[in-house]
């Protein structure tokens, strides 16, 4: 079955083998998948549930409280416009996280005229 002429030490052809198997791997190897093509929807996904976050925690709390005070519709509302406003508070302040990084976000304008 094997060639008779092939002398060869078993684990030399051993080594031989995984040197083979290594390069047929590295060669179909994919690109690395990078993160910079989904940046911009990561950050949306955070705004929004950060949003979604702020109304549900206020319409839970309010939800409770109306119930405990007999007072259904009152509290939930009250609640829900201060969960709104959390959330776009929390919104605004990761949308100043993110712009501290970005060219121009110091509000100077810098077009290359030389003012």
């Amino acid at each position: 079955m094997s060639d008779p002429h092939d002398a060869t030490d078993p684990a030399a052809r051993l080594k031989a083998l995984e040197a083979r198997i290594a390069a047929a791997k590295g060669q179909d190897k994919p690109k690395p998948h990078t993160e910079e093509h989904y940046s911009q929807a990561n950050v949306a996904w955070r705004m929004v549930t950060e949003l979604v976050a702020g109304l549900g925690i206020g319409f839970g709390i309010g939800l409770g409280l109306d119930s405990l005070f007999g007072t259904k519709p009152i509290l939930m509302v009250l609640f829900i416009l201060l969960g709104f406003a959390a959330g776009v508070k929390t919104m605004l302040r990761s949308a100043q996280e993110l712009a501290k990084g970005q060219p121009g976000a110091d509000g100077k304008e810098e077009d290359g005229r030389g003012s």
